[in-house]
């Protein structure tokens, strides 16, 4: 299906936090977007069966870009890679209707956007999900990572922290994460595309989310739920993200 001069809500990075999508699937809905753009990271958490449901029932309303944990769930059920502690689990809980729905996402998505033209949207960067670009890199790691596109604008996920950046002509929006963002305040972070770029925060029941969490088997679901609570701020991830990337 084809879509043109759409309004989007980009939703990323949920990890297994049905308590958190939902709202933002609620509020997307009030903003009438054209389409929800899922850029992946759906499934490694503590509700990783509810989440994929929730998703899946939006049909064609949806588009799904993959991301890292998605391609790391597949393999653990494949027996293509061993487990961690983080993906283990919930690729455990997949059927295998489950896990080719995860299997089927798209790594790019492009779109032509109402007021702001084309537009790229990939997990981390158009060539991979694991590369690492945050509001402090240089901005020769930037333009080096949109290449992979002449988009100019992309719009990307992956280290958790909404964050919009103009080097020359191209543009980096990050949506933030719904289900585990990393940011001053707790919230599901998103953003809303057309015409303008809006970054987006949801509140929802985070006590309540927690307690469900913690009551799951998820091996991290105490440090989840924490999170989930009392998220780390932006300020620190950027800066674990950035030695993590070795800058």
């Amino acid at each position: 299906m084809q879509y043109t001069r759409v309004r989007v809500a980009a939703v990323y990075d949920i990890h297994g936090n049905v308590y958190a999508l939902r709202p933002v699937l609620a509020a997307a809905d009030e903003a009438a977007v054209d389409l929800v753009l899922v850029g992946g990271d759906v499934a490694a958490g503590p509700m990783p069966i509810a989440t994929i449901e929730l998703l899946r029932s939006l049909g064609s309303r949806a588009r799904f870009v993959r991301g890292n944990a998605d391609r790391s769930m597949v393999g653990v059920f494949d027996h293509e890679r061993e487990a961690a502690e983080w993906d283990g689990w919930p690729a455990a809980q997949l059927s295998r209707a489950d896990r080719d729905f995860l299997a089927a996402f798209e790594l790019t998505v492009e779109l032509d956007l109402d007021g702001l033209g084309k537009a790229c949207f990939c997990h981390a960067v158009p060539t991979s999900d694991e590369a690492i670009v945050t509001a402090a890199s240089p901005d020769d790691v930037l333009l080096e990572a949109l290449k992979g596109t002449d988009a100019r604008l992309v719009v990307a996920g992956h280290t958790h922290t909404q964050f919009d950046r103009r080097v020359g002509d191209r543009r980096l929006v990050n949506a933030g994460s719904v289900g585990n963002p990393c940011a001053d305040r707790p919230g599901a972070y998103w953003a809303l595309l057309g015409p303008e770029v809006t970054l987006r925060r949801t509140d929802y029941d985070f006590e309540a989310a927690a307690e469900a969490f913690l009551a799951t088997g998820f091996p991290q679901r105490e440090v989840f739920a924490q999170q989930v609570v009392r998220p780390p701020t932006a300020e620190e991830a950027t800066a674990v993200f950035e030695r993590r990337a070795g800058r």
